[in-house]
């Protein structure tokens, strides 16, 4: 599995991991890439863009599903993490178009089919958002889905 989408169901416009830099058995870092021209700019503060802080938070789960995905060693044919809480979420700085968001998730404990981790977004090194957060895995055919 190399391509992110071998990893997870989430497509554009809404996939905000855009390059693994590194994965281990119990911990990820990637890449989100903010352009100028984001869909969620228009609508978000016009005049003065900035990533809605649930975004960030989506891109720090996404990556937690990648390192999930390659944990269990199940793709997105059988298997889909599913998000059943977040905890302790701290947002601390702006992230602006062109910005280069770096995420950082770490497992935690595994319980059953429950991940517990977290995580962390960084521009140019300071942290933007830190949370703890738990996920399911669920079968596709229990959600409904093909």
């Amino acid at each position: 599995m190399n391509d992110i989408k071998d990893y997870i169901p989430h497509r554009k416009p809404f996939l905000f991991v855009d390059e693994i830099i590194e994965i281990k058995d119990s911990h990820i870092r990637t890449k989100k890439y903010i352009s100028d021209n984001e869909y969620f700019f228009k609508g978000h503060y016009p005049g003065f863009p900035l990533m809605p802080g649930v975004l960030l938070c989506e891109a720090i789960l996404q990556s937690g599903a990648v390192l999930i995905a390659n944990i269990t060693k199940e793709n997105i044919k059988n298997d889909v993490p599913v998000v059943t809480r977040m905890n302790n979420i701290k947002f601390k700085r702006m992230v602006l178009p062109n910005n280069t968001l770096e995420m950082s998730v770490e497992l935690i404990e595994k319980i059953s089919n429950v991940y517990f981790l977290k995580g962390v977004a960084k521009v140019d090194n300071n942290v933007v958002v830190s949370l703890e957060f738990a996920c399911g895995l669920v079968k596709k055919g229990e959600m409904g889905l093909k």
